[in-house]
């Protein structure tokens, strides 16, 4: 069971994440209605570019690395059974975090820093608001060396023993995120910075996307183990089944931070200061990242029959009948899989050299991300949530029905959502753009998708809003005693594993040298290039 420390820790956590989430989604449905022709035009770009960089940068850095935390954090009393080392430092990590949050928003809000969640360099913003990004970063080192110290206390005091796998995966999301998260900080801290405060006027912007390229992509699958560790280690216990392979988790986990870093050029296909050799290289290590997502699918679609068998599902696919589709935890899980399924579908065009020309930079690349993020990772944020709430809380959680519509709402407002930005895409709309006239005749066919994916943010936010109703509610039920929490146990006992299936020190290895191999050599090539950088442009009207 988990401490009342710890209990408050995981609460600050994820109660600042769900607000976060649920302001920036109030942000999203805002852009979409004033870039739809529902109303006239408002007159002032900045805005809407005030609006994106708030919610991009809300979704992007503070919702979901809140949640891996207090996630992690949870993790490390129910699945190592020990107190929890260093409350101290994960309070310090989360107010520091806060503080950057605070921070960086103060001037996005002022309209004094609107680059984007991509920083988007040669604009250049308040410095604060970088150094806001910065100081959350940090805080969440703090949670990453946590982690670490944490599993390092357990392995001393079990030698040998096998690393529970919610723990092992947690780790793993940790190292990842610190590896990843080092690109940003880079380009922040030495290209960025330097500028926003006045030391230079110009900056290299080739270098620095090539630095945020680093955390651009890897950055995804630091946002989707709180998703994965929930497949393995919550779904089948939620629905009365057993997890096919414990071995299978912990190769997926370790192929994502082996696989996920050396990929982040495929989002510069189109920049030419890094060269094809490179970009061909980037391509193929994107398409070896779906292989531990493939193993997920098999070993939690596995894990599921084995649910539907035990309630009575006979021949080929009568177990999917006999499953519990009443339960919320069955439904994300389902739902879950159908958007990455769609979401990845559209990454392989993302992902070809040649295809990428079709779609890049259009309203295709918006449907993509969010079908990933906002759909297949976020809808599991939401059961992970269900399930530990009454943990968290000592009280139970009532209202099954509005989870299910809740669940419901997200998956269908997700796909009416996207789908039509997948067409304007096809069809040439550009991303990012602040006003569209309807009235010329080669836009006008778009108006309609346009609508149809406001209709969908609008059922987002009320998605959204059931969501927090629920948690909500679940505080103020009355309390109850709570069996001991369990995670998903194996098919078959892990009597004794391996030693690369049990430590990171082979696959960190692999990790850093793999992206020494990739990013190293453009790096390399553009570092001692002279005039290769361009005059800086202040957004807002800062000095």
């Amino acid at each position: 069971m988990l401490s009342n420390d710890t209990r408050r820790l995981v609460l600050a956590h994820f109660w600042i994440a769900f607000i976060a989430f649920f302001v920036a989604l109030l942000l999203g449905e805002w852009q979409m209605y004033i870039r739809s022709p529902l109303r006239d035009w408002i007159g002032n770009p900045e805005l809407y570019y005030r609006s994106v960089t708030a919610h991009g940068s809300a979704m992007g850095y503070v919702f979901p690395t809140l949640v891996a935390m207090g996630f992690g954090y949870a993790i490390v009393e129910l699945s190592l059974k020990q107190p929890l080392v260093g409350k101290r430092w994960a309070w310090g990590g989360f107010f520091l975090l806060l503080l950057g949050v605070v921070v960086a928003m103060a001037p996005v809000s002022a309209g004094v820093s609107s680059v984007l969640y991509t920083f988007y360099p040669p604009l250049i913003g308040h410095p604060a608001y970088y150094i806001g990004v910065v100081l959350v970063v940090v805080g969440s080192w703090i949670w990453v060396a946590l982690m670490s110290v944490n599993l390092r206390v357990w392995k001393k005091a079990n030698p040998g023993v096998a690393v529970p796998l919610p723990m092992f995966a947690n780790v793993a999301g940790a190292y990842l995120w610190a590896w990843t998260s080092l690109g940003a900080a880079i380009e922040i801290l030495f290209l960025i910075l330097p500028v926003a405060l006045g030391f230079k006027t110009t900056i290299d912007a080739g270098l620095a996307r090539v630095f945020f390229s680093w955390t651009l992509h890897a950055i995804v699958y630091f946002w989707l183990m709180p998703a994965y560790i929930a497949f393995y280690t919550l779904v089948p216990r939620a629905i009365g089944a057993r997890l096919y392979s414990d071995t299978m988790g912990r190769l997926a986990f370790i192929l994502f931070l082996v696989f996920s870093m050396p990929i982040g050029v495929h989002h510069l296909f189109q920049d030419p200061q890094v060269g094809s050799g490179v970009k061909f290289l980037h391509a193929v290590f994107t398409g070896m990242v779906s292989v531990p997502t493939l193993l997920t699918i098999f070993t939690i679609t596995a894990s599921v029959e084995i649910a539907g068998r035990l309630r009575g599902g006979k021949g080929a696919f009568g177990w999917i009948r006999a499953l519990p589709w009443h339960n919320p935890m069955m439904l994300a899980v389902a739902f879950s899989f159908i958007l990455l399924g769609f979401g990845g579908a559209g990454g392989i065009i993302n992902m070809s050299y040649q295809l990428d020309f079709a779609v890049h930079n259009t309203q295709w690349i918006t449907g993509h991300f969010h079908l990933i993020f906002a759909g297949a990772i976020v809808i599991m944020y939401f059961a992970l949530s269900y399930d530990l709430w009454p943990h968290l809380t000592g009280k139970q959680l009532e209202s099954s029905g509005m989870m299910k519509a809740q669940l419901w709402l997200w998956f269908v407002g997700m796909i009416v959502l996207t789908f039509p930005w997948h067409v304007v895409g096809v069809m040439g709309m550009p991303r990012r753009m602040a006003y569209f006239d309807y009235s010329n005749p080669e836009l006008a066919p778009q108006a309609i998708t346009v609508i149809i994916s406001f209709i969908g943010g609008l059922l987002l936010v009320v998605s959204g809003l059931l969501f927090l109703l629920v948690l909500l509610r679940g505080h103020m039920s009355e309390a109850i005693r709570l069996p001991e929490f369990r995670f998903s146990q194996p098919v078959h006992a892990t009597a004794r594993l391996p030693v690369a299936l049990n430590s990171f020190a082979l696959w960190l290895a692999l990790m850093v040298g793999l992206s020494v191999v990739n990013y190293g050599y453009p790096i390399a090539q553009l570092l001692p290039l002279k005039e290769t950088s361009v005059p800086a442009v202040p957004v807002g009207g800062h000095p």
